[in-house]
């Protein structure tokens, strides 16, 4: 059984959070993954600003970074196999969804799986990584019904 929390840092209610614990369940079904702990952490700009500061040194706001404990190998518990957390900005989301044209749900979804695949060590520093992941994290949410929106 999965363990898969959202945390809601900011002080207000967001709705479109709701879609995230079922699709995250659903991504882990398709890459074949169980019995994983991992969290979803919603902040503002500014936090982000300064994780990404902290912790890439990149001095401005992102729109999601992820910490994934595995890097430096399995990290198995008796809760399952602890992936690590997944920081999304809110701000950026609603600035991004505006941006591309399509709703706050989707672009929160979007930013979800493409943390939830960097904790499973997909990356995209090279073209053909990049290729894989986008790839993967388009099917993923085509196959939940979470399409990109005209």
């Amino acid at each position: 059984m999965n363990q898969i929390e959202i945390i809601n840092e900011t002080k207000e209610e967001i709705k479109e959070l709701e879609v995230l614990p079922d699709l995250l369940e659903f991504a882990a079904n398709k890459q074949q993954v169980k019995d994983v702990v991992f969290n979803i952490i919603i902040v503002d700009n500014e936090y982000i600003h300064q994780l990404n500061k902290t912790y890439r040194g990149v001095d401005r706001p992102t729109d999601v970074i992820s910490f994934a404990l595995e890097d430096n190998g399995a990290c198995e518990t008796e809760f399952g196999r602890i992936l690590g957390d997944i920081y999304i900005s809110i701000d950026q989301a609603r600035i991004q969804a505006k941006e591309y044209g399509h709703s706050l749900k989707r672009e929160l979804a979007f930013l979800s799986i493409h943390g939830f695949l960097h904790l499973l060590g997909y990356d995209h520093m090279t073209e053909e990584e990049e290729k894989e992941m986008f790839g993967r994290q388009e099917w993923i949410l085509n196959e939940y019904g979470i399409k990109r929106e005209k």
